[in-house]
C-alpha cells in the first residue's frame, strides 16, 4: 500500500472510531420511559389518554407528508437564515438583588430569573448542537455567554418539555456536579433525568395546574400546545409553560406552544405578569399549531397580562425557513402596534425589569 493510502485508512479509521464514539450515546440520548409511581402519576394525569398526552385544543404537528416539500425548501435562501455578521454575546454581569427582578437571556429558550433574591434557570441548553449527536443537527450561530462552571448558584432549573433545543442531556449532567439546585420538569421528564444521573429527590415533576414551592419561589405547571419526543414515539411526557411567583413578583414562561385561549386562562388565574418570557421563533406553515408565529407571542403576553416581553427561542439555532432576523422584526412591530413594553436583549444581556432597556435593533445591523 502507497504512503497515501495508509494515510487514506487510518483517517478513515479515525474517523469511524470517532463516529461510533459519539454515537454510543445516542439511546442514552433518548431518555427513558417512565415506569412505577411515574408511570402511575403518567397514566392518573387528567391530560393523559390512550397511551399520549393531549393538549386541550388538538394540535397537528409536522406530517410526514410535508417532508419533502420542507427539504427542497430548505435548500433555497439557506443564507437569510444565518446571520451575515457574527452575533453580539455579552459577557454576564453578576449580581443579585434582594428585591429586584432581572432576566438574562443565554439565546435560544435558555434564561437566567433573578426573582427576588433567588436564581431560576430555565430550559438551560449549552451543548453545540441540539441533537442526539454532536456530528449532525442544528448547530449553535453563537457561543453560550457563560461557561456552565460559571453560573452563579442556581436555586431551581426549569424545563418546559424533552425536546433537544430545551432539554440537553450534556448540560443536565454537568448542573447536577455544579449546582445542588432541583429540577422541576412536567410529568414523565423525570424518567430522562434519572437514566442521565440526577438523583431522585432532586426531580419534582408536575402536572398542569400543580404547584410546588422551592427556596420560597412558588412554580406552577400551566399548559401549553405542543407535543414532545426525543425519539419516534411522541407526547409520552408532558409539554408546560410555567408561572414563576416570588413573595411580590410574577413571572411566566411560555415554552413552546402554539397560540390558544388556555392563555387568558393563565393571565385570568394567576397575572398580571411583571415579566414574559415568550417563544416567538421556529414558526412555518406547514406547524401553525405548535410553534407561535410572533404577532401570537405578543397576543400571548397580552393574554397572560404581562408587563413586559422578552421574547426567547430565537437567534441560536436555525430551525425553521424564515429569516434570521424576521422573529425579533416582527415580534418588535406588533408590540409597538399593540403598546407593549418590549425588551430584545442580546444573548448574555441582563435586563432589569423595572428599568427595561430600549430596544435599539441590533440584530438588524448584522442580519
Amino acid at each position: 500500500m502507497t504512503k497515501r493510502g495508509r494515510t487514506g485508512s487510518l483517517i478513515a479509521l479515525a474517523l469511524g472510531a470517532a463516529a461510533v464514539w459519539v454515537a454510543k450515546d445516542i439511546p442514552r440520548q433518548m431518555g427513558a420511559k417512565a415506569k412505577g409511581d411515574r408511570l402511575a402519576r403518567v397514566l392518573a394525569s387528567p391530560q393523559f389518554a390512550e397511551g399520549k398526552f393531549r393538549n386541550t385544543v388538538p394540535a397537528s404537528p409536522l406530517s410526514a407528508a410535508s417532508m419533502p416539500r420542507m427539504a427542497v425548501a430548505a435548500m433555497r435562501d439557506r443564507e437569510a437564515r444565518r446571520p451575515h455578521q457574527p452575533i453580539p454575546v455579552v459577557k454576564p454581569v453578576p449580581g443579585l438583588d434582594a428585591e429586584g427582578l432581572h432576566v438574562t437571556w443565554y439565546g435560544h429558550s435558555s434564561a437566567l430569573v433573578e426573582i427576588e433574591g433567588r436564581r431560576v434557570l430555565l430550559d438551560p441548553v449549552w451543548s453545540d448542537r441540539c441533537s442526539p449527536s454532536q456530528l449532525s443537527g442544528p448547530k449553535r450561530l453563537h457561543e453560550p455567554p457563560v461557561a456552565l462552571r460559571d453560573l452563579p448558584p442556581i436555586d431551581a432549573v426549569l424545563i418546559s418539555h424533552d425536546h433537544y433545543d430545551h432539554l440537553d442531556m450534556d448540560t443536565i449532567q454537568n448542573l447536577v456536579d455544579l449546582q445542588a439546585a432541583p429540577f422541576l420538569v412536567p410529568l414523565g421528564v423525570g424518567a430522562h433525568l434519572e437514566r442521565w444521573g440526577v438523583p431522585a429527590t432532586r426531580i419534582i415533576e408536575l402536572d398542569w395546574n400543580e404547584h410546588a414551592k422551592v427556596a420560597g419561589i412558588e412554580f406552577v405547571a400551566t399548559a401549553a400546545r405542543h407535543f414532545s419526543g426525543r425519539g419516534f414515539s411522541r407526547d409520552e411526557t408532558l409539554w408546560t409553560s410555567w408561572v414563576i411567583n416570588g413573595p411580590t413578583r410574577k413571572v411566566f414562561y411560555s415554552g413552546d406552544t402554539g397560540y390558544f385561549p388556555g392563555f387568558a386562562e393563565v393571565g385570568e388565574e394567576h397575572g398580571p405578569f411583571d415579566v414574559t418570557l415568550v417563544q416567538i421563533g421556529a414558526y412555518g406553515d406547514q406547524w401553525p399549531d405548535i410553534h407561535m408565529i410572533p404577532e401570537d407571542g405578543v397576543a400571548t403576553h397580552v393574554d397572560v397580562r404581562g408587563g413586559v416581553m422578552i421574547p426567547v427561542h430565537w437567534a441560536t439555532f436555525n430551525l425553521a425557513l424564515h429569516d434570521w432576523s424576521e422573529p425579533a422584526d416582527r415580534a418588535w412591530a406588533e408590540a409597538k402596534a399593540r403598546d407593549v413594553k418590549l425588551a430584545i436583549p442580546r444573548p448574555g444581556e441582563r435586563v432589569d425589569v423595572d428599568n427595561p432597556p430600549p430596544v435599539d435593533g441590533w440584530w438588524q445591523q448584522i442580519a
